[in-house]
């Protein structure tokens, strides 16, 4: 981004967003840019809508990188999102250029017919043909055990910086995290035994100092003295930063890392080596091999173009498996389609935003995609004996038939012969970008008074969990976190990333200490990911009309903000300063929440636990907002139908320099938001749910619904998403008597 930004924004004048899952661009920001840069999951959930979204059909030029990554897991949707511009572009008439860059491959002119390219815009050259050549040795090493297997290479690992790279950067690529602080503990032995301990190091002891004194990880900064870095997903941003920069600017000779390095981050080096090319599939509970995109893209960084004459690769293999790559990371490989796996997420998709509205129409849709390409030139790749026109037919005809089948014994669709329409399932699940199998097991498992335990256990139970890792012998881990947290889990599904995924949102709201680094990672992962599911089972609750239930996922999402129980902890922790003798304090002058803070003036709160601390608290309590209230009943009579609809007026009456909800135990930066619910709580009907969202006033109208009979029992709850606790009823039976109240929250 910063490349892009200084090349485009200061340079040229343009004005530029990112739109990622760290980033999400308002309106009025993606209305005035020129450049959009999104990553492919982001612009496949926008682009969906894209008959209301004029700034996706203002798209004049679609720049895709690495796209020979069709053929990999998130091959799907990059395909999806070009035969959607395609289609986008046909329908308004306007034309898309497209530019796709790749490595080297054996099937570019499919590639390139698919994107409308034509034959002067292809350029495909040899994998031999690069800035800065590179010399590639490939090394075979026996062993049946992979850790074994993996401490066998370290030796040779180090042998091959001394002849290759003796004074040059260097990366090594391994599997895991664990992997990394093992290669460079063994470095730094064979480094010591040579009698040159810090031989990889190229800074002055006193910069050493001040550079380790900004460490956290604790492996790092041993690793740092001698002059190799370490680079995964387990450090924090500070901590990745540093080493970045320390290995550009050569600091530090030698840096270790995951291959995530090889896709996130511009760092080359004069020599790689690739330490194993097997990693631990949690959901496989196997070994398996790197996908041979990946093997590229790690060689692909050896060889720096402004110095170095050449680059060099040392990969070291399994001796069964080196024969396989001397083959294939010479030759260009075709790239195939894996559409078909994934198809019921982007059918569905396409059936909400009505693109699809009968089968003819999904069977057209498909010869949008890049699969219907490589159906006609290599049948047999997908199980097809030819590519006559009526074997095509069928195998198309067949495969939208058990879609749409699939789609509707999950509930996201509604079959009438060959029409075809969305249901509240499917389009929950298009809307919040979920997978068509987590909706229906939501619509299966959720009741109208589904307590917070089946709730939790719902929440991790959501197929956007099945690649949450569990890794090697983390069943140990898990077992022990059981221990400690407070609803139970399967014992006997300890190595299932569901059963992990439950236990660390439990050790979250219980603000447990996590058992090595790789977890707090982990959770960060699932956090992410948290709010879309929570929203999308509150949608299914208010959408079913049960108060209870909507109630219990909402304060389960002002949970996931605040790593705190919502029935078990004070809404009093969400303040930085509280401790337990604060608390106690407070409580003992009958102050439970927040809000009771809220409502006190500070000369009371002096007097009731003194000077300091009130004035402490008062630092804290300024990240709250103070919400007044003014609600007014109105009354329509339109052609003989009487209703009603209820008149709301929100206004913060604190002052706030930003609307970001104050949420520190949450990875993601996130703005407040409210829910207006209409309900009945004698009789646990929800009649009408809004989402808000406002900096300062907020005036907005909720109808109650025509078959709404009587004000008895009915009431207007106003609740926040992010902070514990902050729930305010209004009688609507008092508003009739009244007409008109105000009141603050």
């Amino acid at each position: 981004m910063n490349d892009w930004r200084k090349r485009l924004v200061s340079q040229l004048g343009k004005e530029m967003v990112e739109m990622t899952g760290d980033y999400t661009p308002d309106l009025m920001a993606l209305l005035s840019a020129d450049i959009i840069i999104s990553t492919p999951e982001k612009w496949d959930g926008i682009s969906r809508n894209w008959h209301t979204r004029s700034y996706v059909t203002k798209v004049g030029l679609m720049i895709l990188d690495e796209i020979h990554l069709l053929g990999a897991d998130r091959g799907p949707i990059l395909e999806v999102i070009v035969s959607r511009m395609r289609y986008i572009s046909s329908q308004t008439e306007r034309a898309v250029r497209f530019v796709g860059l790749s490595t080297a491959l054996a099937n570019a002119g499919d590639l390139s017919d698919w994107l409308g390219v034509g034959e002067m815009g292809l350029f495909n050259f040899k994998p031999s043909v690069r800035p800065v050549p590179l010399e590639v040795h490939i090394q075979g090493y026996p062993g049946k055990y992979y850790c074994p297997r993996m401490n066998s290479m370290n030796k040779p690992a180090y042998a091959a910086i001394c002849t290759h790279s003796p004074t040059k950067p260097v990366l090594i690529f391994v599997s895991s995290r664990r992997q990394t602080r093992l290669t460079a503990l063994d470095l730094i032995q064979f480094a010591a035994a040579d009698e040159h301990p810090r031989q990889f190091l190229s800074m002055p002891e006193d910069a050493l100092q001040m550079v380790l004194s900004q460490v956290t990880d604790q492996n790092l900064r041993h690793t740092l003295q001698f002059g190799i870095g370490l680079h995964h997903a387990g450090l924090n941003d500070k901590d990745r930063s540093l080493v970045e920069e320390l290995f550009a600017n050569n600091k530090i000779q030698v840096l270790v890392c995951t291959s995530t390095l090889a896709w996130g981050v511009n760092l080359p080096a004069h020599l790689v080596i690739i330490k194993g090319t097997e990693y631990y599939d949690g959901k496989a509970k196997r070994y398996v091999d790197f996908p041979i995109t990946d093997i590229l893209q790690m060689m692909g960084r050896a060889g720096r173009p402004q110095y170095d004459q050449h680059g060099k690769a040392v990969i070291l293999v399994h001796e069964p498996k080196k024969s396989f790559y001397k083959k294939f990371l010479y030759e260009p490989f075709p790239v195939e389609s894996s559409l078909k796996e994934h198809l019921h997420d982007h059918i569905n998709a396409e059936i909400v935003t009505g693109t699809i509205c009968h089968k003819e129409d999904a069977v057209h849709y498909l010869t949008w995609t890049y699969l219907f390409r490589r159906l006609m030139v290599n049948p047999a790749y997908y199980g097809l004996e030819n590519a006559e026109p009526e074997t095509l037919s069928s195998y198309m005809s067949r495969l939208v038939q058990n879609t749409f089948e699939d789609l509707e014994d999950s509930g996201c669709i509604k079959l009438n012969e060959d029409n075809v329409e969305s249901m509240m399932l499917g389009t929950i699940a298009s809307q919040y970008y979920l997978s068509y199998m987590t909706v229906s097991m939501f619509g299966s498992n959720i009741g109208p008074d589904t307590s917070l335990e089946v709730f939790l256990h719902i929440l991790s139970g959501a197929s956007e969990y099945d690649e949450l890792p569990v890794r090697h012998n983390e069943e140990n881990y898990n077992e022990a976190l059981s221990q400690r947290v407070r609803y139970m889990v399967n014992k006997n599904q300890l190595d299932d990333p569901h059963v992990k995924a439950n236990l660390l949102f439990q050790a979250h709201f219980s603000q447990l200490e996590l058992p090595i680094s790789d977890y707090v990672t982990d959770l960060k992962s699932v956090l992410d990911q948290s709010i879309r599911i929570i929203q999308a089972m509150i949608d299914i609750c208010a959408n079913s009309g049960w108060l209870s239930s909507s109630l219990t996922c909402m304060r389960l999402l002002q949970m996931v903000m605040q790593g705190l129980w919502f029935d078990k902890d004070s809404s009093l922790w969400m303040l930085p300063c509280m401790n337990a003798d604060l608390l106690s304090s407070l409580s003992k002058q009958g102050i439970s929440s927040v809000q009771h803070l809220l409502d006190l003036p500070k000369a009371t709160l002096q007097a009731m636990i003194g000077s300091f601390p009130a004035s402490k608290l008062y630092q804290d309590l300024h990240h709250f907002p103070c919400i007044k209230t003014k609600l007014k009943l109105q009354k329509k009579d339109a052609d003989g139908t009487k209703s009603l609809s209820l008149n709301i007026k929100l206004e913060r009456t604190n002052s706030r320099k930003s609307s970001r909800a104050f949420i520190p135990r949450f990875p993601k930066i996130k703005d407040e938001a409210w829910w207006l619910v209409l309900g009945n709580t004698s009789t646990s009907e929800l009649y009408a749910l809004k989402r808000v969202s406002f900096s300062d006033r907020l005036v907005t109208r909720m109808d109650l619904p025509s078959s709404f009979t009587t004000v008895q029992g009915t009431k207007l709850m106003l609740i926040s998403d992010c902070y514990l606790g902050f729930e305010k009823e209004y009688c609507i039976e008092e508003i009739v008597k009244s007409q008109e109240m105000e009141t603050g929250i």
